[in-house]
């Protein structure tokens, strides 16, 4: 239970964060706050809908608006982008991004508990900046190692907005756990782009599969 409570705040805060777009190098931290309150309401409303297709396509979009996807794609794969080719570097971003989409359709997308969301602080650095929030689950009780979880987040202000670049728990980065993921996967390609894009391509394909078995009520398997 308390492993499905975290995956619903990692959910939550990615795209509750990834939604920003007011003026980096004008931020405080009371604007945050106040953007926080309004918005966090919204997400949750998002996450109420029932029928699975719509609160699919809500969050798929807030996805792709306000998480930056190409910086993720390029990240996480680390040394490996210079070595590919400009054709496997756009086929590979495609099949990350339908990855990332994929993902987090395997995640538990619903509370058990109300949430209650709090800036702690906002700090800005040009285009970048780096928020930290207190999460409290209201009914959980106070004991509960669930309680009170800090977070912090990268934001990077660009061309479109400013967009989620990474998300922290306890200093632990979760675009840098994705990295070590990739290069295992590739490594296991004996280093070979070529066979890293196929393989992940049909990892791709699978879950986009099973997703597909979620909305049709097949998934998990029925006998």
């Amino acid at each position: 239970m308390k492993s499905n409570n975290f995956l619903r705040v990692i959910i939550f805060c990615f795209l509750l964060f990834g939604a920003f777009r007011a003026d980096a190098g004008g931020l405080s931290s009371k604007e945050a706050r106040e953007w926080a309150e309004d918005k966090g309401e919204k997400l949750l409303e998002a996450f109420s809908v029932d029928d699975l297709k719509t609160k699919y396509a809500l969050l798929d979009n807030l996805f792709l608006s306000y998480v930056d996807l190409d910086y993720v794609a390029q990240f996480v794969v680390g040394k490996y982008w210079n070595v590919m080719t400009g054709e496997e570097r756009q086929k590979y971003k495609e099949l990350f991004k339908r990855y990332a989409l994929g993902m987090y359709k395997g995640f538990p997308l619903s509370f058990q508990y109300k949430v209650k969301f709090q800036i702690l602080r906002a700090a800005v650095n040009g285009n970048n900046a780096e928020v930290t929030a207190q999460i409290r689950f209201v009914g959980l009780p106070d004991d509960d190692p669930m309680q009170n979880m800090s977070l912090d987040f990268k934001l990077y202000k660009g061309i479109d907005g400013i967009k989620i670049r990474d998300l922290l728990l306890a200093g632990s980065s979760l675009i840098l756990s994705y990295r070590s993921r990739f290069y295992r996967m590739i490594a296991a390609d004996d280093g070979e782009i070529a066979w890293f894009i196929e393989d992940f391509r049909l990892q791709v394909e699978s879950i986009e599969y099973t997703n597909q078995l979620r909305l049709e009520g097949e998934y998990p398997y029925r006998p």
